[in-house]
């Protein structure tokens, strides 16, 4: 097995030895080959979309983001419902229930992962 080398900061490492103890992992290479796997799965399916699809497009960002409104206005052809929380935290969750093309859904859940004002996005596809 390669041995590859990476930095990670103290808040990384600290969220890995929660998960490795929570689930039980040997070590932290185990912690980090799952993520991989689990990484690599989400992108292979996301790879493999075809045709039309319906989905779920989770999102989590700062109250004060502007960017999210104008994704979604963008893809106003696929998003059919928008769901919107304020979280206790100064955060907001978006649920997008989204209809359409593949790789117009996968254009748009990659224009939110991308975007550096927004926490978090995650597809689930139906």
């Amino acid at each position: 097995m390669a041995i590859v080398s990476v930095s990670l900061n103290e808040e990384i490492i600290s969220e890995m030895k929660k998960i490795e103890k929570e689930f039980g992992f040997s070590g932290r290479s185990e912690v980090v080959r799952a993520g991989i796997m689990l990484l690599a799965d989400e992108m292979n399916q996301r790879i493999n979309m075809k045709g039309k699809i319906d989905a779920l497009v989770v999102v989590s960002h700062s109250e004060e983001n502007v960017a999210v409104s104008k994704i979604r206005h963008d893809f106003n052809d696929v998003v059919k419902t928008q769901l919107h929380n304020h979280l206790s935290n100064g955060k907001c969750l978006e649920i997008f229930i989204v209809r359409g093309n593949a790789k117009k859904i996968k254009d748009l859940v990659n224009e939110f992962s991308t975007n550096k004002k927004i926490d978090f996005a995650k597809l689930v596809v139906s």
